[in-house]
């Protein structure tokens, strides 16, 4: 048997490797096999990259805060407040941001663990 527990207030957030250094990455990877996994800080005004998965399914749990999503193409702003859990098949283009004015915590899952097989779009308005 082997588990890895991550207490929230134990986490430790770091610049990412790219894009915005104003974000914290927690990140859960290291202890999956079959998904990966991070917790992300987004403060107010943060976009992430305009994107659309080939492989990857991914899943945006909000922690903390209240989160934009752009879906599909055109793109469809859904607004997700705490508790919020939004799936995100492959071939969908996707965009989570941070319209609000308080910091945004948000858990996002991927599986499988595949990573380059993604096609990054414009940003939108």
């Amino acid at each position: 048997m082997s588990y890895t527990v991550f207490r929230y207030n134990e986490l430790e957030f770091r610049p990412p490797q790219r894009g915005d250094q104003s974000r914290g990455i927690a990140p859960l990877s290291e202890a999956l096999r079959n998904m990966r996994a991070n917790i992300w800080r987004l403060p107010p005004g943060i976009r992430g990259a305009r994107h659309l998965e080939h492989v990857q399914e991914e899943m945006f749990v909000v922690l903390d805060g209240t989160a934009t999503m752009l879906l599909g193409d055109p793109p469809e702003r859904v607004e997700l407040p705490r508790g919020s859990v939004c799936v995100v098949n492959t071939e969908t283009a996707l965009q989570l941001r941070n319209e609000s004015d308080a910091e945004v915590t948000v858990l996002i899952v991927g599986a499988p663990p595949e990573t380059g097989k993604a096609d990054y779009l414009p940003d939108v308005d």
